[in-house]
């Protein structure tokens, strides 16, 4: 019996599909059929990685007879099997989902807390009233501390989640109905959530406004309000973006570069549409800097040219006051820019 009767045997037993055999091994769906063809053999590291999956010996999956082997207890759940996530990714973008939207809470809360300190530092005779130069400072080591926080928070599992897309470009949607349906249920829950959230907040500062409270208690709390409120929302969208396999599949061309999906075990049609998308990433790349160049250029004149006329450097009034205004702009026509090309794309 030929290693291609028993490869091809093992695996339609196990109901595992060419990707998925790829994926385990790290190659590419091509090399699989190839192996099936007997148009080449696998190295020596493959094979002994298919012998752990099908759990048999060497001898047997290359020189043996394995199509009679009988069905095992675990062969007969193997569908379900390779079905389910194979390499970690719910666990993955779970802790994505949780450190990004604690990131941005941490972060809104040392802006309320700044807020607080701040107010405390002009409420005069207040019982809690601190020394202007000391709220101050509390203020900032409050902001910078927050800040520092949610960076520590999102950066980390940003670069993970990086390096998992690169590892595993392509992944086999293994989410069920059922579970795309709860997520749906978590995500209205949390987004409900969220705007409830936001809206105490502005009843809190709306009934404390024209009082004393208002810039000590109401605009703290709205500001902290907001904060879990985004957390809540923000968190509620990455999980359920999360069982998007066909989006995260298309993210890798915003983290591999063209000759990594060209050599990734990733489907001819997949990767086809990767390398159309960097193409179009590029482009768009190179617009959205001659904008901003454009736009750079134009806020300098803007900020340049009345002072050199000898108009002063009056801030409030005349050109001067807008020289910032070429950068949202040219922000907007960028987005505008990467709608029309990537909605209007030959591949698409």
């Amino acid at each position: 019996m030929s290693f291609r009767d028993n490869l091809l045997h093992l695996r339609g037993a196990h109901n595992m599909t060419q990707e998925q055999l790829a994926m385990l091994l790290g190659v590419s769906r091509q090399s699989v059929a190839k192996w099936e063809s007997d148009k080449s053999s696998p190295e020596m590291d493959k094979l002994i990685k298919m012998c752990d999956i099908f759990n048999c010996t060497l001898d047997d999956l290359v020189q043996g007879d394995l199509t009679d082997r009988p069905q095992t207890a675990s062969d007969s759940g193997a569908s379900a099997r390779w079905s389910q996530d194979l390499f970690g990714y719910d666990d993955l973008m779970r802790a994505f989902a949780m450190r990004i939207s604690n990131g941005v809470m941490t972060m809104g809360l040392g802006v309320a807390i700044m807020t607080l300190l701040f107010s405390l530092g002009e409420a005069g005779t207040h019982p809690a009233y601190l020394n202007e130069n000391i709220a101050t400072s509390f203020a900032l080591l409050c902001l910078f501390v927050g800040i520092a926080a949610g960076l520590a928070l999102i950066i980390p599992i940003s670069m993970s989640r990086s390096a998992f897309i690169k590892a595993h470009p392509y992944l086999e949607n293994f989410y069920t109905q059922a579970d795309v349906d709860q997520t749906r249920k978590t995500f209205t829950a949390e987004l409900i959530g969220g705007i409830l959230c936001i809206f105490a907040g502005i009843c809190v500062i709306t009934a404390l406004g024209g009082t004393a409270l208002e810039d000590l208690v109401g605009l703290p709390v709205l500001l902290a309000l907001i904060a879990i409120g985004a957390r809540f929302i923000i968190h509620g969208s990455l999980m359920l973006g999360r069982t998007n396999i066909e989006v995260y599949n298309q993210t890798a061309a915003e983290v591999l570069e063209a000759h990594e999906i060209a050599s990734a075990p990733i489907p001819p049609a997949q990767k086809e549409q990767l390398l159309a998308q960097i193409k179009t990433n590029k482009k768009i790349g190179s617009i959205c800097g001659c904008i901003m160049l454009i736009a750079t250029v134009i806020a300098l004149c803007l900020l340049f040219i009345p002072t050199m006329q000898g108009a002063g450097t009056d801030y409030t009034s005349g050109p001067i006051a807008l020289f910032w205004l070429p950068w949202p702009i040219g922000g907007l026509l960028c987005g505008i820019v990467a709608m029309l090309m990537k909605g209007f794309s030959k591949e698409d």
